[in-house]
């Protein structure tokens, strides 16, 4: 089974559209039988998608490293443990077929450059995808094309990164 990572917001403090969207874009995954990968918190949409998964019957881990034990949803099947932050992004995308970060905060932000500079170094070989809901991503397009402007990121390399405004466009991507 092919599976997918998930980087996402650990708050209960955002708009709920952002736990609608990833509600759907878990249900619609493990519909095309992808098993998910994410951090695994209870809250926010970390909590939104492993309560879908559950709910789907669909194949979840949760990778978290050992100073957030009691942050977990206790939902979840399968849990992998880290010593680090840096092991966790390592161990959250091992074996995936894509990435795709949900609007979040610094960690999410964090998880999906290091991601790109991965691709960008081929140390990564799966697809990128950032859910531009409303515009979210935003400001980090118009930072990236910036880079690309000043000589400091190859337009190729930039393209690695995909903006898809609504999940039936990564469902489409997916493919």
């Amino acid at each position: 089974m092919e599976k997918i990572v998930i980087f996402c917001s650990a708050s209960d403090k955002i708009d709920p559209k952002y736990n609608v969207a990833a509600r759907e874009l878990a249900r619609e995954l493990h519909r095309k039988g992808y098993a998910l990968v994410s951090g695994g918190g209870a809250i926010g949409t970390m909590g939104a998608i492993t309560d879908e998964s559950v709910k789907c019957g669909g194949e979840h881990t949760a990778v978290l490293p050992r100073f957030m034990k009691g942050l977990e949803n206790p939902k979840i099947s399968k849990v992998v443990w880290t010593d680090t932050m840096a092991e966790r992004k390592e161990a959250m995308r091992e074996g995936t077929v894509a990435a795709i970060a949900l609007p979040g905060g610094i960690g999410t932000m964090d998880e999906l450059m290091e991601t790109h500079t991965l691709r960008k170094l081929h140390k990564y070989s799966g697809a990128i995808y950032a859910l531009n809901l409303d515009g979210f991503f935003n400001p980090l397009k118009a930072l990236l094309d910036h880079f690309v402007a000043t000589g400091m990121l190859e337009p190729k390399d930039r393209d690695l990164l995909k903006f898809p405004e609504t999940v039936r466009e990564i469902l489409k991507e997916l493919k």
